[in-house]
């Protein structure tokens, strides 16, 4: 015989609903009320800070942009309102037309611009390999290589300026584009290697490996696979060696006098021992910048984008 359960034969009691409760955010007709913004605290006590960072920033970039814009300024004076620091005088462009008809700009120009882009790709032939093999087979000694090739770039030009100018003498490169690329080269090798070895290492290793499995050979992973994925990177390396090597005046005005002469030969030939023509200088300065500032305002976006890759993990 079961014995009853008590809790079953009892009748079922009617259970009222529970009331859900009232949301925080709601404003009791059903509509949702509108949050108020979270007010951070450490902003405001902050701002003054960054306000002043704001400024000095500005001072620098004005400080640093002051020097083109005086350029560009007397470029357009006469010789004789150069000397003058007024801001009102009548513009010229008398000393454009003495420093395109006067001397061959275009033939320097044209050294420049195939000493640049010849700097630029014998640079990166060189430095791609070579970061290849450092960022995915690694030795004991490939950080104090590093190291190395980057602290030749803290030794003055000066202090082998006679050796090479011997060298370059002896083996007929003086006063030659080929010299002057050479030296350009090996001067800007070591940037070269040091951000291709930085773009490579952000590169996984087991994109390779996986390759490597499927029977792809050296140069494979370098072209189909590792320049593909950095390519913004190296987009961005070629541009800095361009830019150093429009800009480099040591090594031109000591290794070249006429037939290979960049721009910055052309400028410096305005400082004679009559004295310095200040409107012709500054015209020939503008007329060598203005196509190295133009290409790094253009591809300003890229630079920026390349110069950061793999800085933010």
């Amino acid at each position: 015989m079961t014995t009853p359960n008590p809790l079953s034969a009892a009748p079922h009691a009617a259970v009222a609903p529970i009331a859900p409760a009232a949301r925080p955010d709601s404003a009791g007709d059903g509509t949702r009320a509108t949050p108020r913004p979270a007010v951070r605290k450490g902003w405001r006590r902050g701002w003054p800070l960054r306000a002043l960072a704001g400024v000095v920033a500005w001072l620098i970039a004005l400080g640093l942009f002051f020097p083109i814009f005086w350029m560009a300024l007397t470029s357009i004076k006469s010789e004789q309102q150069a000397y003058s620091t007024a801001f009102v005088f009548t513009p010229t462009l008398q000393s454009f037309r003495d420093v395109l008809l006067g001397s061959n700009y275009f033939g320097f120009a044209w050294n420049s611009v195939a000493i640049a882009l010849g700097s630029t790709v014998l640079s990166l032939l060189i430095a791609v390999p070579a970061a290849y093999a450092m960022a995915f087979f690694p030795t004991k000694r490939t950080q104090s290589t590093l190291l190395w090739m980057l602290s030749t770039k803290m030794m003055p030009s000066v202090g082998v300026l006679v050796p090479i100018y011997l060298l370059w003498k002896s083996s007929g490169l003086l006063d030659t584009v080929t010299g002057l690329v050479i030296i350009y080269t090996l001067i800007n090798l070591p940037i070269a290697v040091w951000m291709a070895y930085t773009y490579f290492c952000e590169i996984p290793r087991e994109i390779l490996e996986a390759a490597r499995v499927d029977g792809a050979t050296v140069w494979t992973e370098i072209v189909y696979l590792v320049l593909p994925m950095a390519l913004p990177g190296i987009a961005s390396t070629a541009l800095l060696l361009v830019i150093l090597s429009w800009n480099e005046a040591f090594w031109s005005i000591n290794l070249s006098s006429s037939h290979a002469a960049p721009l910055t030969v052309f400028i410096a030939s305005f400082s004679s021992p009559e004295g310095l023509f200040w409107a012709k200088l500054s015209a020939a300065s503008v007329l060598a910048v203005a196509p190295v500032l133009i290409l790094g305002w253009v591809s300003q976006k890229q630079l920026v984008r390349g110069l950061t890759f793999g800085a933010v993990k």
